[in-house]
């Protein structure tokens, strides 16, 4: 068996079957693909396993480093299942589980799985009983800000090296072939939607930009089957002779696709971002009530933030989005102008 190096004192033994806890939302698992790739990188005769809640499991459908995706099913019987999980976990026999969250129920399943090692963060409630505890921090003691996905690479600096790895999703041959319908003339993709209302350009400034895009390209809204009702609704306002709705036509990795041949993808602060950093994809993100000083900011090598030009004393008001306003005008998103999104196009 070849590896790469470990500056580090570890036998490779001790890496032969590995897990990966990340059951939270979309985008913090798209983040933390950069782990599994940095994974491979060092321990290529590894077998990884990933451990996601129900939904996001097409995230690696025909994933080339994968040897299986196991599903927490938090939605129903939630309890019942995480203790399935554990029983799961023991009969695997893993050699390192590495958790990325800060939560019980995923500790419990660190705690419990049987692994001989196993890493997570501090400020996790099990995390005394971790084989290895870091500290969970946003920033370095010389003030650097630290990206998620640096955060989530202190987990396994000892047995890599110092540099965290970019996320990236696996597309394969299928996916790209599904998109090349829309792909005949120059196009940029739109993500309108978020799940918080002050992570989320509003829907008429949407509008408005749209009315300014040139004719020539072609438009089209991407997002989930709950975003569909939102992409419509700017469809129908017909502003633009070539815009397209594909909410909830298009899965996790052809949406991917098709971000990836975009001229530009317009998104919010949200999992649209992270899936055009994973196939460094062109992208735009429109900042409204967060920052990127928050550490989840987009990665591909031609990445534009656009925030409100003047400074607001209430911004952010939250290191996540609120369902509203809390003072009611929402200048954070409704003082972007058309102006500095059609600079980037």
């Amino acid at each position: 068996m070849t590896f790469i190096k470990c500056p580090y004192s570890i036998s490779f033994a001790t890496m032969q079957k590995i897990l990966i806890i990340q059951t939270a939302f979309i985008g913090d698992v798209v983040l933390a693909t950069g782990i599994l790739e940095k994974l491979h990188q060092y321990y290529p005769k590894a077998t990884i396993d990933f451990l996601v809640r129900q939904g996001n499991e097409s995230l690696f459908n025909n994933h080339p480093f994968l040897n299986e995706v196991l599903i927490w099913h938090k939605k129903e019987k939630k309890y019942k299942h995480l203790f399935d999980l554990v029983l799961k976990l023991q009969k695997n026999k893993y050699d390192t589980v590495i958790n990325l969250q800060r939560y019980a129920a995923t500790g419990f399943l660190t705690v419990f799985s049987g692994a001989k090692k196993t890493i997570g963060f501090d400020k996790n409630p099990f995390s005394f009983l971790f084989s290895q505890r870091i500290p969970h921090t946003f920033s370095l003691k010389d003030g650097k800000t630290l990206h998620e996905i640096e955060r989530n690479h202190l987990l396994i600096q000892a047995i890599t090296d110092k540099h965290a790895a970019k996320p990236k999703l696996h597309p394969n041959e299928k996916d790209f072939a599904f998109v090349a319908l829309y792909q005949t003339r120059p196009y940029i993709c739109i993500a309108p939607a978020s799940v918080w209302f002050t992570k989320q350009f509003p829907a008429e400034k949407w509008v408005s930009f749209i009315a300014q895009i040139p004719v020539a390209f072609n438009i089209y809204l991407i997002g989930g089957s709950t975003d569909a009702f939102l992409c419509n609704k700017i469809v129908k306002y017909k502003v633009h002779p070539n815009v397209t709705s594909l909410a909830g036509k298009l899965n996790f990795l052809q949406s991917a696709a098709l971000q990836k041949g975009a001229s530009m993808n317009y998104v919010n602060d949200s999992a649209p971002m992270h899936f055009a950093s994973s196939v460094n994809a062109p992208v735009t993100a429109v900042y409204c009530s967060t920052i990127v000083g928050f550490g989840y900011g987009p990665l591909s090598d031609n990445s534009i933030v656009i925030e409100v030009a003047e400074t607001l004393p209430c911004r952010p008001c939250g290191l996540h989005g609120k369902k509203a306003c809390p003072l009611g005008h929402f200048n954070c998103a409704n003082k972007i102008t058309n102006e500095q999104l059609l600079k980037e196009l």
